[in-house]
């Protein structure tokens, strides 16, 4: 069984990070990634443009160069890679973790692949894997999907996308712009205001002509086989329908952390407990970095705020 200073739960960008800097510290480490190099970026759209600019994406000061300042997603997928082969950084792909068990002053770590020790372990596992469910009839129909790629698979076809945030709006316009005849189901009273600044009036206009249908103040009562059924301030109403995209939002794996041992907030924010110093979480040795450590405030941290979480771990661990 191989040991090790420091196993990393997550091969994103900040897990990355993390890799990077244990590196450079002379610790011994592994990274251990569920499915690709950074997994979450390679399943978000595939037209997907970042909102911030390639310079605060940046790991270890590496540069990023993208033919715009904010770059596409093929981009960012290219400069993680090559962080990952350039820099020889331990990691092992296409490995999920079962179980973090702390045995004494170590961790036993069990994936469906193999078996580790190591005397700390990182957790920078996102929040993309668990989408927010609707818990409504028809949910689990072929038709509807929580997650969104390509417009083309939806050319003349009649959806319907839940959400108000980036990811839906992004599909609504890319959507209608592909032949579409889209209806944007909203829980609020407007488009949410941390849409892309240029995003936002884009859609905004295409709803005012008429381009795409908005219901404001409304939720998903039933969806079935050719139609969805909504309720909204005037009433019920029911749509034709052959797609339903719900985008709306996803969350931690909080089983996974409190089978560690954490601790999260009893609130509806389910904050895990961390020392934002070190970050090091309730159990000694174990530590976030990332979105995770954001609970359902998802919005909280990014890549480039969450970057220095990878020097505080192990200038902690080095200390220690």
């Amino acid at each position: 069984m191989s040991h090790y200073d420091v196993v990393i739960i997550g091969g994103g960008p900040i897990g990355i990070a993390c890799g990077l800097e244990a590196k450079k510290k002379g610790l011994t480490y592994l990274i251990i990634e569920k499915g690709p190099i950074v997994n979450s970026l390679y399943n978000y759209p595939k037209n997907m443009q970042f909102f911030s600019t390639s310079e605060r994406l940046e790991l270890d000061n590496i540069p990023f160069i993208s033919i715009e300042a904010k770059p596409k997603k093929s981009e960012a997928l290219e400069y993680y890679r090559r962080i990952v082969s350039s820099n020889e950084i331990a990691i092992h792909l296409f490995e999920k973790v079962k179980s973090v068990v702390k045995v004494n002053t170590n961790f036993d770590i069990t994936t469906d692949i193999n078996s580790y020790t190591a005397n700390h372990v990182v957790v920078a596992t996102g929040f993309y894997d668990l989408p927010n469910t609707l818990n409504v009839t028809g949910e689990d129909l072929p038709k509807v999907s929580h997650y969104y790629n390509d417009p083309h698979y939806y050319a003349n076809q009649k959806v319907a996308i839940l959400g108000a945030s980036n990811s839906a709006i992004d599909a609504a316009l890319e959507c209608w712009r592909k032949g579409a005849e889209v209806s944007l189901i909203i829980r609020g009273p407007e488009i949410g205001h941390r849409v892309k600044y240029w995003v936002r009036p884009d859609i905004i206009n295409r709803i005012e002509e008429g381009s795409i249908t908005a219901y404001y103040n409304s939720t998903v009562q039933e969806i079935n086989e050719t139609s969805i059924i909504i309720n909204t301030s005037k009433g019920k109403t029911t749509l034709e329908n052959d797609f339903v995209l719900a985008l709306t939002g996803y969350k931690p794996n909080f089983d996974f952390l409190i089978n560690m041992g954490i601790t999260l907030s009893e609130d509806e924010k389910r904050l895990p407990q961390y020392n934002p110093e070190t970050m090091e979480t309730n159990i000694e040795g174990l530590y976030l970095a990332g979105v995770v450590c954001g609970g359902m405030e998802t919005h909280k941290w990014f890549i480039e705020n969450s970057r220095i979480h990878a020097k505080l771990i192990m200038k902690d661990i080095v200390q220690s």
